[in-house]
C-alpha cells in the first residue's frame, strides 16, 4: 500500500515535530488538535525551523516551500480521517485519551487505515484493543527534537501484522529515520533506559552532586548527549516524565521509582519550557539554553 495521506493528532512538541519530517517527506501532512492556537504555533514552527535549515544549509529554499505547501490543520478529526492512509496519535500519555482518540479514528478512516501511536509506555496490545483493526495498529515511537533524532522505534502488539510494521518501516525512511523494532514489553526499549538517566539526574540534583547545568553539560560532553537529561525532562514536559516514571515502577519495580525532587517540581507546577519554569526558568534564561 502506498501512504499519501498522514494525519497526525496533537499538536504539542511530538506532534508538530512528527508533522514537519512528515510533510518534509512529501506526505499531504494534516495535524489536528482542539486547540486553534496550538495549531497556529504549529505552522509558525515549521516555518522557523524549515528558515533555520536553509540559513545552516541543511534545506533549499524549494524544500522549505515544498514542506509548507504539504502542512495541513483541523480542528475535526473526524472530517480528514476519511481521507487518511496513516495516523499517528500523538497526545498527551493519558490511556482514556489515547483511547478516544482511536475509537474515532478508527469508526472514520477508511479500512485500509494504519493507526500508529507515539506512546513511550502503552502497550500495542492494548491500543489495539480500542478498534476493530489491531492488525493495523502498532507504536511508531519518535524522538525530541523529531527533525534532528534519527530513530523510530516500531512497537508491535499481540495481532499487530508484519504488513503494518512493513508500512510504518517505509514511511519513518522515507521521512529519513532508522527504525528498529521492538518486543512489546513495559517501557520498550529507550523509554526505560532515558527513565533511568532522567531520573539519576534528579537524584544527583536533589543531593547536590552538582548544579543542573553541570549535570547537564556532563552528560552532553561527556557521553556525547545530544542533550542533558534535564533539559531533555524540561522539553518534554516533567509531569509527562514523573507519568513515565511511576508506570514503570509499577510494571518494572523499585528501580523507577520518582526521585521526590521531580514529584516536587510537578506539584508546584514547574512542568518545564511549557509552564515556563521546570528545572530552569525560561521566563528569563529561555532562549539560552536553546540547542
Amino acid at each position: 500500500m502506498t501512504i499519501k495521506n498522514i494525519v497526525v493528532v496533537g499538536a504539542g512538541v511530538m506532534g508538530r515535530g512528527i508533522a514537519y519530517v512528515s510533510a518534509l517527506a512529501g506526505f499531504q501532512t494534516t495535524i489536528v488538535d482542539v486547540s486553534e492556537n496550538q495549531l497556529q504555533d504549529v505552522y509558525q514552527h515549521a516555518k522557523m525551523t524549515s528558515e533555520k535549515g536553509v540559513q545552516r544549509g541543511k534545506l533549499t529554499v524549494e524544500q522549505s516551500l515544498h514542506l509548507l505547501n504539504h502542512l495541513h490543520t483541523s480542528i475535526d478529526l473526524e472530517t480528514v480521517a476519511v481521507d487518511a492512509d496513516l495516523i499517528i496519535e500523538a497526545v498527551p500519555e493519558k490511556r482514556e485519551l489515547k483511547k478516544h482518540v482511536l475509537e474515532i479514528a478508527d469508526m472514520h478512516s477508511p479500512a485500509h487505515t494504519v493507526l500508529a501511536s507515539n506512546t513511550s509506555t502503552i502497550s500495542p496490545t492494548e491500543l489495539g484493543s480500542y478498534t476493530k483493526r489491531a492488525e493495523q495498529v502498532a507504536v511508531m515511537h519518535f524522538f525530541n527534537p523529531v527533525h534532528k533524532m534519527r530513530l523510530v522505534e516500531i512497537v508491535k502488539g499481540l495481532e499487530t501484522s508484519n504488513d503494518t510494521v512493513n508500512i510504518i518501516q517505509d514511511v519513518s525512511e522515507k521521512m529519513g529515520k532508522e527504525t528498529v523494532e521492538v518486543n512489546e514489553f513495559p517501557g520498550f526499549v529507550t523509554s526505560r533506559i532515558s527513565a533511568l538517566v532522567g531520573n539519576e539526574a534528579f537524584h544527583m540534583l536533589q543531593e547536590g552532586v552538582a548544579s543542573a547545568e553541570d549535570i547537564d553539560k556532563a552528560i552532553r560532553l561527556g557521553l556525547n548527549y545530544p542533550m542533558g537529561p534535564l533539559e531533555l525532562g524540561d522539553l518534554v514536559g516533567l509531569d509527562a516524565r514523573l507519568n513515565n516514571l511511576k508506570y514503570l515502577h509499577e510494571t518494572l519495580g523499585e528501580k523507577y521509582r520518582p526521585a521526590p525532587l521531580l514529584e516536587q517540581y510537578v506539584k508546584a507546577g514547574r512542568l518545564g519550557r511549557k509552564t515556563g519554569k521546570g528545572v530552569y526558568d525560561y521566563t528569563s534564561k529561555g532562549e539560552l539554553m536553546e540547542k
